[in-house]
């Protein structure tokens, strides 16, 4: 019998609470091997609470913001576990880098960020522990859904040839969000019951009623604790299944029910904006270089000094493309005199890139060193190029990479909630 189920039993058996027991410490669900506490549970619903009071969203009713923070606690814990399982861990040194660089990016020290969130009444450690979850399901998502999802030319061209006309990243749209989710293989019952419910969030959005409220009451969705809010998005950035919605829509407009594997959508357009794309330029360089490789005979010092002397070759007169073909230990350019021809920013490693940037033309630079070995680096020309069709083509496959991550990260979670054993003690909440 699995562990969960006997500690289910032993609750049932045992753990009848009476009026004088402490409620913070009663179990409100039982999640696979472990449990979720009332004392976490009202933690995070304060936590949730000061971010809709932030936004100035009408706070839904407690039993609905307690299940929906529930509901958010269990697919936590599931993925903790299976990244636990996974060998996934975060240290601390990791975690205080991760908060530093929150606090600097909003201009604040660490400690002035700290007494910020005392002064909104939530304990660093709750939220060092909240950000540690973050980090290691991120990566738990990277490992699981990241690294198996593939973009192919084909789709790229497909993309350019048929959505490629709505705009790009020149109009944003603010999008509102419902789910109402299925299980993989869903009765024609529970269809049907998720078509009804979704005909009638329809009715009481059309009939005016509060999106953000709706969402937060009914979604099942991930984002429903921000009443639905998916956030500014270009199309690109749209999930595939709503954007032939999307272009129909006008700011306000609300659509028919959106089939997808995860359940039946309802999408709102609540804004949009811009509306001009322009070049995307970008500087070229032609390049050359000497590389001096180091192994159990050249050591950095011996390299850095080759380079300094053959420096001082260049600069009485010696031709670079000579030196190069002579000494340098990179074969494939030292052919051609050390050159590299034209690269693209991104194409070299960032030291070579950053030396190279800062030349002057025709100017050599002092030996500097890469994974490589230690270079001698030369700048001959630059040029502006308008790279916008291949800006546009990788802009297109992050996007559907992006989107691909988005469509199977739903799925995921919905496989993961259903396979899980998950107890929830509906007179405890």
């Amino acid at each position: 019998m699995k562990l969960a189920l006997l500690i289910c039993l032993f609750l049932r058996c045992f753990f009848i609470a009476p009026v004088s027991a402490q409620v913070l410490d009663r179990i409100v669900a039982i999640v696979e091997e472990d449990v979720i506490l009332e004392r976490e549970l009202q933690n995070e619903v304060a936590i949730i609470s000061q971010r809709i009071k932030e936004s100035k969203t009408m706070m839904p009713p407690d039993y609905i913001l307690r299940k929906q923070v529930l509901d958010k606690l269990i697919m936590d814990k599931l993925q903790r576990q299976l990244a636990e399982r996974s060998g996934i861990n975060i240290n601390e040194e990791t975690l205080a880098n991760a908060a530093n660089d929150i606090a600097r990016r909003n201009n604040m020290t660490t400690a002035q960020f700290r007494n910020e969130l005392e002064k909104q009444s939530i304990s660093y450690q709750s939220f060092l522990d909240n950000l540690r979850n973050e980090i290691i399901i991120n990566q738990l998502r990277g490992r699981e859904i990241g690294e198996r999802v593939k973009v192919t030319d084909r789709e790229v061209e497909h993309y350019l040839d048929t959505e490629g006309k709505f705009g790009g990243d020149a109009v944003q749209y603010r999008l509102g969000h419902i789910l109402v989710s299925l299980p993989e293989g869903a009765s024609a019952s529970a269809i049907q019951k998720a078509n009804s419910k979704v005909q009638g969030i329809i009715k009481q959005l059309r009939e005016g009623q509060d999106f953000g409220q709706v969402a937060m009451e009914q979604s099942e969705g991930g984002d429903a604790l921000k009443g639905g809010d998916l956030g500014w998005r270009s199309m690109n950035q749209i999930p595939t299944l709503f954007v032939e919605e999307v272009v129909k829509m006008k700011q306000g407009d609300i659509s028919d029910p959106i089939r997808s594997p995860s359940g039946v959508h309802v999408i709102k357009l609540l804004e949009t904006k811009g509306g001009v794309s322009g070049q995307h330029m970008i500087t070229k360089t032609q390049v050359r270089h000497i590389l001096i490789k180091t192994n159990e005979l050249v050591n950095d010092e011996e390299a850095k000094k080759r380079l300094i002397n053959l420096k001082g070759r260049i600069t009485d007169g010696d031709s670079f493309e000579s030196l190069a073909r002579a000494h340098s230990d990179d074969k494939g350019s030292a052919l051609n005199g050390g050159s590299l021809d034209w690269v693209t920013p991104g194409a070299l490693v960032a030291e070579f890139e950053q030396t190279m940037d800062k030349l002057a033309i025709n100017e050599i630079s002092e030996p500097i060193q890469t994974q490589f070995g230690w270079h001698l680096i030369q700048v001959l020309d630059r040029k502006q190029q308008d790279n916008s069709s291949e800006f546009e083509k990788e802009q297109v496959r992050e996007t559907i990479r992006k989107r691909k991550i988005e469509e199977e990260t739903e799925l995921w979670l919905r496989r993961l909630r259903d396979e899980g054993y998950v107890e929830i003690f509906h007179d405890r909440l």
